[in-house]
């Protein structure tokens, strides 16, 4: 059995929380702090760096320059609704965000959110494990293959899975501590 394809949902899964780490709000800017961020324009939902150039000014200060100075409004409110913790102003040419400090207990929520965030991506690889489990399996009923060539399958697939666990932990545990510096 080619495991290659379990290996790519395992690999997506991983994907997704590294891009979702770098939406957290830290206390200093980032684009990754908006770059996920839905806009509902007069085109449609677009993702914020398709309607709007987004530059780091200073390590607290983050601007967006709309293409269409119109959809500033948009903007805001979409800002506001995802909900980041920060302030966004309206400077009606472009949205400027000033990123607060963080205080220690938001570090300890976002923390918090980062194991939660870890331990969402791990119930998905083992959904993944659980499909690679029944393909094996089925091959072996099916007699494709044979009791060696099923333990064989079977033993990469838990490999490939405490690989993408083991990594897993390794960056929740390095952003948990990125959090938690001052």
């Amino acid at each position: 059995m080619d495991i290659t394809p379990f290996k790519d949902q395992m690999q997506k899964a991983f994907n997704y929380l590294e891009n979702e780490f770098k939406g957290l709000q830290l206390g200093r800017a980032s684009t990754g702090l908006v770059e996920n961020i839905t806009v509902s324009t007069s085109y449609g939902d677009m993702k914020l760096p398709q309607i709007a150039h987004i530059t780091i000014l200073d390590n607290q200060t983050l601007k967006i320059e709309p293409w269409d100075k119109k959809e500033c409004a948009s903007i805001t409110k979409a800002i506001y609704d995802a909900e980041l913790w920060v302030t966004p102003q309206n400077e009606s040419s472009h949205v400027m965000i000033k990123i607060p400090p963080l205080t220690q207990e938001r570090r300890t929520e976002i923390s918090k959110r980062v194991k939660i965030m870890g331990e969402e991506t791990k119930a998905k690889i083992r959904v993944v494990r659980q499909d690679a489990m029944k393909t094996t399996k089925k091959l072996l009923e099916n007699k494709e293959i044979s009791e060696n060539e099923n333990k064989i399958n079977e033993d990469n697939v838990e490999y490939l899975t405490k690989e993408f666990n083991n990594k897993i932990d390794n960056l929740v545990n390095t952003k948990s501590e990125e959090v938690m510096k001052v």
